[in-house]
């Protein structure tokens, strides 16, 4: 059904303008049914040249409203991790309101940013975002500690060995797991 869903939006929305790539987003967004959300989150990744600082307002409303993992995630590391890749001061500071927020997918959406950026990750922010949460109790944000820690290792597994040679006793189990899978 994705797979349906997700062609509609491309083919049926010309979106040529910042305000027709919103207003198709968001049409699809408010549909009652889940898929036509993922079909919103598509269409949103599909057009590369609108995935920019203009559209985080948008983005922060569909993790907010999404308030679930499958759509929270894609958001978050999909593209407001694409804005903040390419445009990191303008978003920066986005991300440092974000991971005090009182919505933890708000929070949630801060830690795991930067998942897929590899060598191009914020370390220092990365481990400041870890031990700022590592105190949660909610299973979503020790869950996306550990696998942002996880994440960052493939790229720089001694800087990942170091912080929790340091902090690890800070983490909860389920962080310290995942953030050493790959260790």
């Amino acid at each position: 059904m994705r797979d349906k869903a997700s062609k509609y939006p491309l083919r049926a929305h010309s979106v040529t303008s910042q305000k027709a790539y919103e207003a198709g987003i968001v049409a699809l967004w408010n549909r009652p049914h889940r898929e036509m959300k993922y079909a919103a989150i598509d269409l949103a990744r599909g057009k590369r040249e609108f995935i920019t600082p203009a559209s985080l307002p948008l983005y922060e409303r569909l993790v907010r409203e999404g308030a679930w993992w499958d759509l929270v995630d894609e958001v978050a590391a999909h593209l407001i991790g694409e804005v903040l890749l390419h445009h990191r001061k303008e978003t920066s500071p986005l991300l440092d309101r974000f991971i005090a927020d009182d919505d933890f997918w708000i929070r949630r959406t801060a830690i795991i940013a930067q998942v897929r950026h590899k060598e191009k990750t914020d370390a220092r922010r990365l481990f400041r975002y870890a031990l700022a949460r590592a105190h949660e109790k909610e299973f979503f944000i020790r869950k996306a500690i550990g696998w942002a820690l996880r994440d960052y290792s493939r790229t720089n597994p001694d800087a990942v060995r170091r912080f929790l040679d340091e902090h690890g006793d800070k983490l909860s189990g389920l962080s310290r797991r995942e953030a050493s899978r790959h260790l």
